[in-house]
C-alpha cells in the first residue's frame, strides 16, 4: 500500500501549460488533455505553493512550421541549440488559445511563468529555455521560498512536463510527476523516452490518489 503524500510548506505544485490550444479543439491539442483539469484542481487545493506555466509565443515564432516554408508541422529541424520539432501555430500571445482552460481554478497560485516569448528560441521547461542556458528565474524563486520538493502536472507529459521535471531535479529539488494529471502527445516514442529519462534522473511518477481525499 502506497504512503499518502501530504504536501507541506516546502513543497510546490507546478501546473504546466493547461491552456486552450493544448486541449481538445485547440491548435495543438493533446489527446484528452482536458481530462487533467479536474484532477489538477483537486490536487492543487492541497498545496500552499502553486506555480502555473503558460506558453506565450509571439506571432511568427521560430518553432512554428508556418515560419519555415516547405516544412510541415511535426517535422524536425536543426536549430542553433539542437533539434527543434516544428509545431502548428499555438498559444500566440493575447489569443484565446493561449488562455488557461476556463475550468482551471487555482486562485491561490502565486506565480505565472510565461515561456516561449523569445521569437528565436522555443521553451519547453519551466526553468530554462531550449538553449539550456537561459533561465526563467523559477529556480531562484523556489529556493528563496524554501521549496525542497517539486510536483508537476499538466501538458504535455512528454515535452513541457518532462523538461520541467528533469530541470527541477537538476536544480537540486526532489521532483515528482503526477502522471495521471498529465497527458502526452507521443511523437516517435516520446512517452516511453520520457519514462526512461525521468527514471534515469530519479524523478518518480506518482498518482493523484496518493494525495488522499
Amino acid at each position: 500500500m502506497r504512503e499518502t503524500i501530504t504536501p507541506g510548506d516546502d513543497d510546490v505544485l507546478i501546473v504546466v501549460d493547461i491552456q486552450n490550444d493544448f486541449c481538445p479543439g485547440g491548435a495543438l491539442a493533446v489527446p484528452r488533455g482536458n481530462e487533467v483539469v479536474t484532477i489538477v484542481n483537486r490536487v492543487a487545493g492541497m498545496f500552499r505553493n502553486v506555480v502555473l506555466t503558460q506558453d506565450w509565443h509571439p506571432r511568427g515564432h521560430f518553432s512554428f512550421a508556418s515560419a519555415h516554408p516547405g516544412k510541415n508541422a511535426y517535422d524536425t529541424i536543426a536549430a542553433f541549440y539542437g533539434p527543434q520539432v516544428l509545431w502548428p501555430d499555438h498559444c500566440v500571445q493575447e489569443t484565446s488559445g493561449a488562455a488557461f482552460h476556463s475550468a482551471l481554478h487555482i486562485p491561490h497560485a502565486s506565480l505565472v511563468v510565461r515561456k516561449g516569448h523569445d521569437r528565436a528560441i522555443d521553451s519547453y521547461s519551466a526553468f530554462y529555455e531550449n538553449d539550456r542556458k537561459t533561465p526563467t528565474g523559477l529556480a531562484g524563486y523556489l529556493r528563496e521560498r524554501g521549496i525542497r520538493r517539486a510536483f508537476l502536472a499538466g501538458l504535455a507529459f512528454d515535452f513541457c512536463v518532462r523538461y520541467s521535471a528533469e530541470d527541477a531535479r537538476r536544480e537540486g529539488f526532489a521532483a515528482f510527476v503526477i502522471e495521471d494529471a498529465c497527458r502526452g502527445i507521443d511523437i516517435g516514442g516520446s512517452v516511453a523516452a520520457t519514462h526512461a529519462g525521468l527514471a534515469a534522473l530519479g524523478v518518480r511518477c506518482v498518482a493523484a490518489a496518493e494525495f488522499g481525499s
